[in-house]
């Protein structure tokens, strides 16, 4: 995650701006899921938005984020435990945790690659690893969205890392907080790079041009 805590002072508002956007996100993220039990380690958490659609799954919860602020207001869901650490060096042993979840975090934090290797250090051996979050062709940095429902892809696309501000983004969270931008590739390969094995890869919704991607991948039962 990064060095200080993006977030911090922006909690409350935060959790009344992405509200819409959380709730509109319950049914594909519950699918991703599929049903399950024991732990998910719900990695970005934030104020825990997410809880309740992954306590629905027959799961029970453990939220991680690097923001005291943001886990100020989880505090106020039902998790089983919340966690301020960094998700590149998470605390906790190998191979405990049959799921984790990986929700909208690949355009805040400092390195996504070191985050899915930590993902997939602490999965159980056949756990599932799910991501749900900006798909990097159209949804980033270098994407203007128009009124139409059509995307701008500008010339920044190969312009991998942070990135502050662009002309064409609006008033929201990205302009407050900036965002970190991974090609398609390099999103994928982080999975790989880590051995875990993909099993699924969807773009939800139904925007004329996708702007979510979601990913199913496992740990390997074996070595």
């Amino acid at each position: 995650m990064a060095s200080f805590a993006r977030y911090d002072g922006l909690a409350d508002w935060y959790e009344e701006y992405n509200a819409p956007a959380a709730a509109a996100n319950e049914a594909e993220i519950r699918e991703l899921l599929g049903p399950g039990e024991g732990l998910c380690l719900d990695l970005g958490c934030g104020g825990g938005q997410y809880f309740d659609t992954i306590r629905s799954t027959g799961r029970s919860v453990i939220g991680l984020d690097y923001s005291a602020d943001q886990l100020r207001i989880a505090q106020g869901r039902d998790a089983d435990l919340l966690v301020r650490a960094d998700a590149a060096a998470l605390p906790f042993d190998d191979a405990v945790f049959p799921t984790v979840t990986a929700l909208w975090v690949s355009s805040d934090v400092d390195d996504f690659t070191a985050v899915v290797k930590e993902a997939a250090r602490v999965l159980a051996p056949g756990g599932l690893l799910a991501y749900y979050g900006v798909h990097p062709c159209f949804n980033g940095p270098h994407t203007q969205a128009r009124d139409d429902g059509a995307r701008i892809v500008h010339s920044t696309y190969r312009a991998v890392g942070w990135h502050q501000e662009a002309p064409w983004w609006g008033n929201n969270i990205r302009r407050r907080v900036g965002m970190r931008h991974l090609t398609l590739p390099d999103l994928l390969n982080a999975f790989l790079d880590a051995g875990l094995a993909i099993s699924r890869v969807t773009e939800p919704r139904t925007e004329p041009v996708p702007w979510i991607l979601a990913i199913r991948a496992h740990r390997p039962r074996t070595a």
